[in-house]
């Protein structure tokens, strides 16, 4: 049996979630006819609160097109220095949209809203820097470790935003882990944020896809920006329906992933090998071993095993529960980290 923590990406559809694409209506969605797309993004505007969303075939162009959308080539957007917009998406921000990105020397993957502010205040009217345009929040924070946002924290930044003209996007790709964890409503964010990006292939479990949500104008200028960057597909209402049936199903059932990342977390701290773990909100567990082993050297004892992590680099390791991770497996990983 080989279990499989590398990310919450590696799940396959359910039964359930097969029969809904195999039985899924579809049609041509560059014309926008395809019934499934639309009800998809329908149902995730309204679950927000927003007046409508785009499908996309990965997070990465959902965040990318988001960032396009308000910024010009030479301006500049402010995110925390373990950003995925800045750290994961191959340079995405400086390449497709010319865009200089403001680091902010943040906590987990987060920042404050006195951070923010520092960071705006300086060279507002100075024809040296480059114009401030966008806030970039990634929530729940990937390389922080599924760390999730305080959300007054999101009201302060919002009130700085709005008082500097900046436009203020989520990169939400596991933003429902956030709001399980928390207890928070979609509404609560549908209200904070500009755009908001929605990954529908990590812990909800779908083969594919992500959604790009903001007013009728951004998501006008989003259907644009997707044909551009080669991101329109026909009959797309077979994956759009694994979206809605993991909106449908799969949302309450991430607290099961949390808490079995809370397990693996704790047994973490009893192991000899293991120097820290990282605090432990949602579904991503982070951690480093003792100085005297090597990290490659841990993984390929757990590889053994049968048990596959991945290196976050800076000495960082990580594992993430997801969909497809079984109690058996929970209690497998737990007895091969307790013998190591």
């Amino acid at each position: 049996m080989q279990i499989n923590l590398i990310s919450d990406t590696v799940t396959k559809p359910t039964k359930g979630m097969l029969k809904a694409m195999m039985n899924a209506e579809v049609g041509d969605d560059v014309f926008k006819s395809d019934p499934t797309v639309n009800k998809l993004q329908h149902k995730i505007a309204e679950m927000f609160g927003v007046e409508d969303a785009l499908f996309f075939p990965s997070g990465t162009m959902a965040n990318q097109t988001g960032i396009k959308i308000h910024t010009h080539p030479g301006d500049k957007m402010f995110c925390d220095k373990w950003a995925h917009v800045y750290n994961f998406e191959g340079g995405g921000a400086a390449f497709n949209s010319g865009v200089t990105s403001h680091l902010i020397d943040g906590e987990r993957g987060t920042f404050t809203a006195t951070q923010l502010q520092e960071a705006v205040s300086g060279g507002r009217s100075d024809i040296h820097v480059p114009y401030s345009r966008l806030v970039a929040v990634e929530n729940t924070t990937n390389k922080g470790g599924g760390a999730c946002w305080d959300y007054e924290e999101l009201l302060k930044i919002r009130k700085i935003c709005s008082t500097n003209n900046l436009a203020l996007h989520l990169d939400g790709a596991r933003l429902f882990n956030a709001l399980v964890a928390k207890k928070e409503s979609p509404e609560q964010y549908g209200k904070i944020f500009d755009t908001i990006s929605i990954c529908l292939s990590k812990g909800l479990g779908a083969p594919v896809g992500s959604l790009l949500l903001g007013s009728k104008s951004h998501i006008e200028q989003a259907l644009r920006v997707r044909k551009l960057f080669g991101g329109a597909m026909r009959q797309a209402g077979y994956l759009a329906a694994a979206g809605i049936y993991a909106l449908d199903h799969h949302v309450e059932r991430l607290a099961i992933d949390h808490t079995r990342a809370k397990i693996i977390g704790a047994t973490l701290q009893n192991c000899p090998l293991i120097k820290s773990v990282e605090p432990i909100e949602t579904n991503i567990i982070i951690f480093n071993v003792i100085d005297s082993i090597n990290e490659q050297d841990f993984i390929s004892r757990l590889n053994d095993a049968s048990i596959l992590l991945i290196s976050m680099g800076q000495g960082k390791l990580r594992m993430v529960t997801h969909l497809d991770f079984t109690e058996e497996m929970l209690e497998s990983v737990v007895h091969t980290l307790e013998h190591i």
